[in-house]
């Protein structure tokens, strides 16, 4: 088991390393979204709150997350990531960044009042990832993760097809999983007021003109039972018990 985990970490890394100079672009990170707030706000990032963000990857979330005023550290396993975080963020008051593993962090018991993360759980081993996530929290501290909805068509076709998983940017060992598998997790983890729900259809390629009248139709359709299950992301809050 041990071999099969520095095996995949191993190979994460190497992925990484080699998309570092494009990764934005075929991320689609360089694309508008209110994905940051919308995680600030689940996760409670506020002036005086300590907060983790995992996989902070290039910083394009953690730029965007910083404008709440938390003092947020930034963790992240690939090295050639980080080192374009930090040329972001450089000079960036109440930033730190540190090279780790998610599934085993360097971090003491109850550190942060919040933690939270776009795309990166989907790369760990789910369970390992959220026992952690609870052991970092301090008691009533906060969680939330945006992750892709395996259930969408399209997270279908990226992350189950081979010969789409290059041009979509997906590595060889993460998996894209179901809003019920998450909920299952995170009371695994021990967390509390578990909630995970559907959201976001505005595809990463829609004209910039459209994107406000896409954006209100999805938020119209995150209301409409069964279809909203196809929804592109997944939302995961919770809480450690206080």
């Amino acid at each position: 088991m041990t071999q099969d985990r520095e095996g995949r970490l191993a190979r994460e890394i190497d992925f990484h390393r080699s998309i570092a100079d494009r990764a934005e672009l075929i991320w689609n990170w360089d694309t508008p979204s209110g994905r940051a707030s919308l995680l600030a706000r689940a996760a409670g990032l506020a002036p005086g709150v300590r907060a983790l963000e995992l996989g902070c990857g290039t910083g394009i979330f953690l730029e965007k997350a910083a404008a709440h005023g938390a003092r947020i550290t930034g963790i992240d396993l690939s090295a050639d990531l980080l080192a374009r975080c930090a040329a972001r963020m450089a000079g960036a008051a109440g930033i730190s960044l540190v090279r780790g593993n998610a599934e085993r962090m360097p971090f003491p018991d109850g550190t942060f009042d919040a933690v939270y993360g776009s795309s990166i759980l989907h790369h760990l081993d789910l369970d390992a990832a959220l026992a952690e996530v609870a052991r970092v929290l301090r008691p009533g501290g906060r969680m939330a993760f945006a992750e892709p909805n395996i259930l969408n068509p399209q997270v279908v076709v990226m992350f189950k097809l081979r010969l789409t998983k290059e041009y979509f940017g997906v590595s060889p060992d993460e998996m894209a999983f179901s809003r019920f598998r998450a909920a299952r997790a995170a009371r695994r983890a021990g967390l509390a007021a578990v909630s995970v729900r559907p959201f976001d259809f505005l595809h990463p390629a829609t004209p910039r003109p459209l994107i406000g009248g896409v954006e209100a139709a999805g938020r119209a359709l995150e209301h409409v039972p069964l279809v909203r299950e196809i929804a592109g992301s997944i939302l995961i809050a919770a809480a450690r018990p206080g």
